[in-house]
């Protein structure tokens, strides 16, 4: 199983319960406890009912998890037993909304709640299988603290859960103390073999500052080659970089080998205006540059509730980006530049739209970039990749300590996901970016406050 506890013995069959949260997460969540027995309230099969419908991310994860689970099961009876495919003896099965005899939630939490119904549902197990431990899995913090106060284990679901963020990939080193003959070689060469260099702790695609004394130099690692290429500072679309690792971003946004980049950061690092500038730099090389983000929708409600047409609705949400393309375009000075990225929109060489409009589409010879990556779940990261045809490059921004989405955090956010999971593949990049450039009022509040 992939989950894992220091206060219970791993040899002892459980049975795991599963909140709605970890379905809309991971809609193959029931498959991945192995020897172990999962159990699946009703009221969640009533909870994705209500949501199978729309073009949200969460309505194709439940609709998924429905046909799963009605192929899973076949022509068995639900409410009893049944062997899940691909594990070593787990079973599941769905649990009915039974009394749950000494310990009632609705009664101590209140009554008309689902997620009250769901902890009754694993209190009768509890109560009917006194002699396995019951485990109520959820992404929800609250729930399980109520679970817990009920003397009911409850765990969040660690599939998919970057272990430890101290050490997550950040696509950068400094190598000090380079010999002087290669550190000269490298700024007239452009590029300097590594046989003669330990490399052992480097990734495929690490960018690396060089260091001879108080000279720096930039350098990108070529796994494929053997080599360091020399990085320049480079600007991109009128947009110079401020920074080393800036240089970095737009090294590996500008580089045709690497088809995936992430670009991790606080806000006012320049990780959106970077990407948006990299992919206007390279326009003839694209059919179309797609900008985009996830829609957090407020109070709950879909932008299908919100009033006007749909670029009316669309415009909270994406202003951001707007406000990007607007500076870059102030930083042409003659006018006919300026009409230009105008021209881009109306004929939609540009287009910015929610992310859920692209489902469906199979994205060719595309400039892709998703901001506030942070707010996907590894799953939807794993299929806006899948969407990737001939020629396509995939741009992912994002803060994972800035998380706007119900029960994603730092460590299960999709972004730390790829971050984690693609750093030695030669056709991905990371970089991050640490140091603020938007203001010095900017970087007060992220720094001091």
């Amino acid at each position: 199983m992939r989950k894992t506890s220091a206060r219970r013995p791993s040899t002892q069959k459980k049975i795991f319960v599963l909140d709605t949260s970890v379905i809309l997460y991971d809609h193959t969540a029931f498959s991945n406890f192995q020897e172990h027995d999962v159990a699946i309230p009703i009221q969640v099969l009533e909870e994705l009912d209500n949501m199978k419908t729309g073009n949200e991310t969460r309505n194709a994860e439940a609709r998924s998890f429905i046909r799963l689970i009605d192929q899973a099961s076949g022509n068995q009876i639900m409410n009893q037993w049944n062997p899940i495919a691909g594990t070593n003896e787990g079973r599941f099965k769905v649990v009915m909304d039974n009394h749950p005899g000494q310990v009632n939630a609705e009664q101590v939490f209140g009554a008309g709640k689902i997620d009250h119904r769901i902890l009754n549902s694993a209190l009768g197990l509890k109560q009917e299988f006194p002699d396995k431990q019951v485990v109520l899995v959820s992404k929800d913090i609250c729930l399980r603290l109520k679970a817990k106060s009920l003397d009911l284990f409850a765990e969040d679901y660690e599939t998919g859960k970057v272990k430890n963020l101290n050490e997550l990939y950040t696509g950068q080193t400094t190598m000090a103390k380079l010999p002087e003959e290669l550190f000269l070689e490298l700024r007239s060469a452009g590029s300097i073999s590594t046989e003669t260099l330990d490399m052992s702790a480097s990734a495929s695609n690490k960018f690396i500052l060089l260091k001879h004394g108080r000279k720096t130099a930039m350098a990108y690692y070529n796994a494929a080659k053997e080599q360091l290429d020399a990085v320049k500072s480079q600007p991109v679309f009128h947009i110079t970089p401020r920074n080393f690792e800036q240089s970095f971003a737009i090294h590996a946004l500008l580089n045709p080998d690497l088809k995936l980049i992430t670009i991790q950061g606080k806000a006012g690092t320049g990780k959106t205006l970077l990407a948006i500038a990299a992919a206007l730099e390279q326009r003839k090389l694209y059919r179309q540059i797609y900008i985009t983000r996830p829609v957090v929708p407020l109070s709950n409600k879909d932008l299908g509730f919100l009033p006007g047409d749909i670029k009316s609705k669309m415009d909270p949400y994406m202003a951001p980006i707007w406000d990007n393309l607007r500076f870059i375009k102030e930083q042409h000075a003659d006018m006919k530049s300026q009409a230009r990225i105008d021209e881009f929109v109306n004929t939609e060489k540009i287009v910015v739209a929610p992310l859920a409009y692209i489902r469906g589409r199979t994205l060719s010879r595309i400039f892709f970039i998703v901001d506030e990556a942070q707010n996907l779940t590894p799953h939807e990261i794993k299929t806006i990749i899948s969407r990737a045809g001939e020629g396509t490059k995939i741009v992912f921004t994002g803060d994972i300590y800035q998380i706007d989405t119900p029960y994603l955090d730092a460590e299960s956010n999709g972004l730390s996901y790829l971050i984690e999971h693609a750093k030695d593949h030669p056709l991905y990049a990371h970089i991050t970016l640490e140091k603020g450039e938007r203001s010095e009022l900017a970087n007060l509040a992220n720094d001091l406050l």
